[in-house]
């Protein structure tokens, strides 16, 4: 119990490292770099591979434990996703949420693709065996970011897979590769097809990372319980890790009377299920009022900040330096054909303000939703514009399905090879190309 104190002492150091580092070098301000990814770096230098090397700043026996926080912090993280999700039907804007959606998917699809086709060519034509499931680490950097690097990580320990660190180091390296060049890329964007200007104030919030002004911080959230009863946040952390813990129970159950599919699924799928029938029950039964999707996010936000300072600190260093070629090549491609993707659907799909919807969902498609909130304020400074809820509630459907897809492409690859996720990809693809074309023609 000590050495878990003493470990999340040791992670919340490193984040406050970072943003101390962050409010004073410029350099880190102008890339937008997360304080937890500094933090990270400042980990892995103090890490076994690095300085570790001459002198030990922390117990040998901690790497395995600091690994394999992110794959464990990624359970409750995705099973909440459910919590708290809005469905509205009567809304104005159904068009270009489906359109965003739908390029997103697309997006989702094609860098899975791009991923095991890559492993294909890198295999039969240039002879470089790389690990058997190599393919979905483009799509979960740059869609799913620094964090999502865990999912990699826990379905591949779960198969048994022995490279499971080191796919988890290929994808937190090409998140933090698609992190900087899309939002550099996408202020260049902004810069030459916009007339609009750079708002200064708004950039500088972004920059620093925090906000001074009282009057401007905005509230976590809404206090549904009294504490009379129970703390808010106490309230929200029982019903997320509440039924991550239901769904770990009940999966070994599966496992262990070996019953068909359920036996196979992982974790967080079926705790994403359950989530999101435990939150239809408590819209049914009128009690959908004490569960505040601000305080929710901001849960798993705390989480996922000590899940990626974790991931960043233990990147496997000497197994990374034998795929710095597939990472370069992977990132450049994923890059180049992301933003063309978007950017041409866009401007077919879309009627109105183009260049801010591709840029937010490029943005999330090459870092994290954050990171296409901060492109879209930087063209909208008041977000007046509808690209917001449009772009949010796009994003929330592939945030659902999305690690799923993810997991599921590496469970094939891994029990058979990369034919598989390439076929069903191949075939998703075409499927939402058809639909997106279809349902666009039908609309108007």
């Amino acid at each position: 119990m000590n050495d878990f104190l003493t470990i999340v002492a040791y992670l919340s150091i490193l984040i406050l490292s970072g943003v101390a580092i962050k409010s004073k070098v410029k350099i880190f301000q102008e890339l937008f770099i997360p304080a937890s990814v500094i933090g990270g770096v400042i980990g892995l230098i103090l890490g076994p591979d690095m300085i570790g090397k001459y002198y030990s700043f922390i117990p040998k026996d901690w790497s395995n434990i600091l690994r394999s926080i992110p794959g464990v912090l990624i359970v409750p993280i995705l099973i909440s996703i459910p919590l708290g999700m809005q469905f509205d039907k009567k809304t104005k804007t159904m068009k270009n949420t489906i359109n965003t959606g739908g390029i997103l998917f697309l997006v989702t699809f094609i860098q899975l693709l791009l991923g095991y086709i890559l492993n294909f060519i890198f295999d039969k034509i240039f002879n470089i065996k790389l690990y058997k499931s190599f393919g979905a680490e483009l799509n979960s950097a740059f869609a799913g970011g620094h964090g999502t690097a865990g999912v990699v990580a826990r379905t591949l320990k779960e198969l048994g897979a022995e490279y499971w660190e080191l796919a988890q180091g290929i994808t937190v390296t090409l998140a933090t590769l698609g992190l900087v060049s899309g939002i550099i890329f996408g202020i260049y964007q902004i810069k030459i097809n916009s007339n609009k200007i750079l708002k200064t104030e708004i950039l500088s919030e972004y920059k620093n990372g925090y906000i001074k002004q009282k009057d401007k911080q905005p509230s976590i959230g809404k206090e549904t319980m009294l504490n009379t009863t129970m703390d808010t946040l106490a309230y929200h952390v029982a019903i997320i890790f509440g039924v991550s813990g239901i769904a770990i129970i009940s999966l070994d159950i599966f496992k262990y009377y070996k019953i068909p599919i359920l036996s196979k699924v992982t974790v967080w799928s079926y705790g994403m299920l359950l989530m999101f029938s435990i939150w239809k029950m408590f819209i049914k039964k009128g009690i959908a009022w004490s569960v505040d999707a601000k305080v929710k996010s901001k849960i798993t936000g705390t989480l996922t900040e000590f899940a990626i300072v974790s991931a960043v600190a233990t990147i496997p260093i000497k197994a990374l330096a034998s795929y710095i070629l597939i990472i370069l090549v992977i990132s450049i491609l994923g890059f180049y054909i992301t933003w063309k993707l978007i950017y041409k659907l866009s401007m077919r799909y879309f009627r109105d303000y183009e260049l801010e919807r591709s840029l937010a969902m490029f943005g999330t498609s090459t870092g994290v939703f954050i990171t296409g909130l901060l492109l879209l304020r930087i063209c909208d400074p008041k977000l007046e514009s509808p690209v917001l809820q449009d772009y949010s509630l796009g994003f929330s459907i592939t945030a659902l399905l999305g690690p799923v897809l993810i997991a599921l492409c590496i469970q094939l690859s891994f029990t058979y090879n990369y034919f598989y996720p390439i076929g069903i990809l191949s075939v998703l693809i075409i499927l939402t190309s058809i639909t997106l074309e279809y349902y666009n023609k039908r609309v108007g």
